[in-house]
């Protein structure tokens, strides 16, 4: 896997729309910033794939209140998703 740099773009399936950035890498952690709901600590055994400057979450290991806001941003975005 190559290495994720800050402001790589997060995703939770390769090819949909980015559901934030990487603001910050740590040794055992990603800090991913979520548009609306600020940033989101994200283990690094969560991270499935880095490809061209994407990282692709696994997203049954993110917290539920990341899964939410993103669910939230994605709502907003397109109201007949509500």
């Amino acid at each position: 896997m190559e290495p994720i740099q800050e402001g790589y773009d997060v995703f939770l399936h390769d090819g949909d729309k980015a559901v934030g950035a990487v603001r910050e890498v740590n040794k055992h952690e990603l800090i991913v910033y979520v548009e609306n709901a600020g940033d989101f600590n994200v283990p690094l055994h969560a991270v499935k794939e880095v490809v061209a400057g994407k990282v692709v979450l696994d997203k049954r290991q993110i917290s539920q209140r990341m899964r939410e806001a993103i669910e939230d941003e994605h709502r907003a975005e397109d109201p007949r998703l509500g």
